[in-house]
């Protein structure tokens, strides 16, 4: 259904959004997605709602296509506008960058702000757990 939706050319966000699950959900595992395939998911979605975690969502899927640098520089470059400042998943989208570089002192302050950020037990405890791997 959601291919038969893309091909007609009239779709809308919600469409977009489930053929970006559906490419997840066709995966066996991350490895194998088509990171590709997402971003340009992405890329339509942010033509016709552009919003600034959509922008934070395509650039984990950058990252996934094209490396933690890539994706690194697309995330500061949503931080930087302001608007997910205080959004806890953009601060461990970056930190998760930063552990995936090797650059540990950077991930932890990122994690430890994401952690400030979040009330959810389970989030918290993941951060939590992220930071004591760090050590």
């Amino acid at each position: 259904m959601v291919e038969k939706a893309l091909k007609s050319r009239r779709f809308g966000s919600y469409t977009l959004q489930a053929a970006i699950a559906a490419v997840h959900a066709e995966a066996e595992s991350v490895a194998v997605t088509d990171w590709r395939q997402i971003v340009a998911l992405y890329d339509q979605l942010m033509r016709i709602q552009p919003s600034p975690v959509v922008q934070l969502n395509r650039a984990v899927a950058i990252a996934m296509h094209d490396g933690p640098e890539a994706g690194l520089a697309h995330i500061d470059a949503v931080l930087e506008h302001g608007e997910l400042a205080n959004y806890y998943l953009a601060h461990s989208a970056r930190a998760d960058m930063y552990r995936r570089l090797g650059r540990t002192a950077e991930a932890r302050s990122s994690y430890v702000k994401a952690l400030a950020l979040t009330q959810q037990e389970p989030e918290r405890q993941f951060l939590q757990e992220r930071i004591r791997q760090l050590k």
